[in-house]
């Protein structure tokens, strides 16, 4: 079967955030499209990022199993504003389907009504006070029904492994984390 991902992003994303799912999931044999809401998004410190469509172009959820949201504040910001991608996003959450988010990016989850009060969620301690209506830890990656979430570029590589186990298999992520020289915990 073959796995599709989408990845969002807007200028100001984070980019290693962005670039390590993006890389990591294709070591996994995942499809990753990146959705841009332009051809080029600039992210926070510079980095240049090609967009495979806009968002605006994305026709439905249907043939992606997961979407992967970098944060970085800026560009999470933007990505709220994007009417296209909530509607997107509530589509791929009303079908069970998974959703990762990272950094300031589960703030995009509160504000498009995707985790209710019981929902277990973590984020960049920057934002922990936008989110401390919901059911708030600290640990590096939170796995809640449907939804992963993450704290920040320092966990990106752990918050990939896991989409990568729920996505593929644990053995995959375990042979991934081996490749790159990365302990797996």
């Amino acid at each position: 079967m073959d796995v599709k991902a989408l990845v969002p992003l807007a200028h100001g994303n984070e980019e290693m955030e962005a670039v390590i799912i993006i890389d990591m999931l294709r070591r996994a044999g995942i499809t990753v499209k990146v959705a841009g809401e332009n051809d080029i998004v600039s992210c926070s410190r510079g980095v240049k990022i090609l967009s495979d469509l806009l968002i605006e172009d994305i026709e439905s959820d249907d043939e992606f199993d997961a979407i992967i949201i970098p944060g970085g504040a800026v560009g999470t910001q933007r990505l709220i504003q994007n009417e296209h991608l909530r509607k997107i996003l509530l589509a791929h959450n009303s079908s069970g389907k998974l959703i990762g988010a990272i950094c300031a990016a589960p703030t995009l989850l509160s504000e498009f009504k995707i985790i209710n009060s019981d929902s277990v969620i973590t984020s960049h301690p920057s934002v922990k006070s936008q989110l401390e209506n919901y059911n708030y830890v600290e640990d590096i990656v939170v796995e809640h029904n449907n939804i992963i979430t993450s704290r920040g570029a320092g966990t990106a590589l752990d918050f990939a492994l896991a989409i990568i186990n729920r996505l593929v298999n644990r053995n995959i992520s375990l042979k991934i984390s081996s490749d790159i020289v990365y302990n797996i915990t």
